[in-house]
């Protein structure tokens, strides 16, 4: 008989991304805190609207909220920032590619951060792999 393996569950996606958190530098940590996380199983109808996709396979994660170095500039905060993680389409991303679900966790949840900070693509680059200061100010 053959033994059924079920997909991660949305709680189990969400303690791969605490672990993948707690792996990025502390200087970074330390600076989202009050981000909230959400583990959903696709993203809502409103996202795929606002970033114009087609499929909700399109998308792994999210921000929402205002940058960091445009929160003083943006007057009382509004709704809380918040960085979903998509738990289908990054299941079929690490079907589709093979990597080790943990990296690829670690790898959305390290994108949508730097979102929070303003970050470009390379800056963000640099911290997954290298976990180096990307030389930005972050104050």
């Amino acid at each position: 008989m053959t033994e059924t393996i079920l997909p991660p569950s949305l709680d189990q996606i969400e303690i791969m991304a605490r672990d993948a958190m707690a792996s990025i530098p502390e200087i970074l940590r330390a600076k989202t805190q009050g981000i909230a996380f959400s583990i959903e199983e696709f993203p809502s109808d409103e996202i795929l609207r606002e970033m114009g996709l087609e499929s909700p396979f399109d998308i792994l994660g999210f921000y929402s909220g205002v940058p960091f170095g445009e929160k003083e500039l943006a007057g009382p905060p509004g709704d809380l920032d918040r960085i979903y993680l998509y738990r289908r389409p990054i299941l079929d991303y690490w079907c589709e590619t093979g990597e080790e679900l943990a990296h690829v966790v670690r790898h959305v949840l390290v994108h949508e951060i730097g979102h929070h900070f303003g970050f470009s693509d390379a800056d963000m680059e640099r911290i997954e792999t290298a976990g180096v200061d990307t030389g930005r100010e972050t104050e």
